[in-house]
Formats: structure tokens, sequence, C-alpha cells
């Protein structure tokens, strides 16, 4: 038989068990604005205690529905501006001059220099977001990857030409 108190504990056979809204990240356990229920000395003397929880309650539970929403707001705002952002990048080719012997280039052009050109370029890219499938090693055009969001990934034209 379960008899719920209080809007967060919960008496069954098994002892008191307490709801608990995540709010920090723990391993095994639960995740940022995760539900769970737990027994209520886990809870209180290591979830709420240590700040990785805290007692489910009305008040709690329409805090976490404004994150919530207000997490999906931004996300959205994000996705929109890494569209404009990928507009931009896919109208633009960077060129290299490389050092070449018949088409085959004297070592390769490396993320962080492409990360340095698109800076002088005024877009704040991190080398980690570009995303290179083989050296760029031979004089041409080569397409690489550049991952604006989870969601929004661009494709860059960079041309190697002779010096």
């Amino acid at each position: 038989m379960t008899i719920l108190l209080f809007y967060s504990i919960i008496i069954n056979e098994g002892g008191i068990i307490m709801k608990v809204i995540f709010i920090k990240d723990l391993k095994k356990q639960g995740k940022v604005n995760d539900i769970k229920e737990v027994s209520d000395g886990y809870a209180i003397n290591y979830l709420i205690k240590n700040g990785y929880a805290v007692k489910y309650t009305k008040t709690s539970s329409n805090i976490l529905n404004e994150t919530i929403e207000n997490a999906k707001e931004q996300e959205k705002k994000d996705i929109e501006n890494a569209n404009k952002i990928k507009k931009e990048i896919e109208s633009i080719t960077i060129k290299f001059p490389v050092k070449s012997n018949n088409g085959k280039v004297f070592g390769s052009i490396s993320t962080k220099q492409i990360e340095q050109d698109l800076k002088k370029l005024g877009y704040n890219i991190e080398k980690r977001q570009l995303k290179i499938d083989s050296p760029l090693s031979s004089l041409g055009f080569h397409n690489i990857k550049v991952e604006l969001h989870k969601k929004v990934e661009a494709e860059l034209k960079i041309q190697l030409i002779e010096k």
C-alpha cells in the first residue's frame, strides 16, 4: 500500500521513499532535471545535503517546468543563429597558398590554421568544431564539416592553391 504525504514522501513496504529533482548530474543516479524516487535517508543525508537534488514539491516542480521551457526557447534561438551562420559559411571559400610538387602539397592544412582564418573573417569557431575526414594534402577544393550546433552542420570550402 502506498500513501502520498506532503507531495514528496511515499511510504511503502520497503520503507520511506522521497521524490527528488536532480539539480546536478550524479553518475548512475540521475541527470539534471530528472525526477526520481529514492530512500528518504539517502535523499536527505546525501543528495540534498551535497547539492545534487532538491525535494520534490509543487514549487520545485513549477521551477523545473519553467527551467525546461526556458531551455527549449534558448535551444530554438541557438539553432536559428547556427542556421544563419551556416548560410554565411557555406557561401565562402577559404584559400590557402601552399608549396607543392606536381600537385602534392608539402605538409597539410590543420584545423588550427582554418580556425585562425575563420576568426579573421569574424567567425568565432573553435578547432574542435571542424571535422576533417582526410588530411588536406593535395591542391584543389576540399569540403570540411563545421559543427555549429548539435543539430546544425555546415560545409566549408577550402581551396589549396600553389604559391
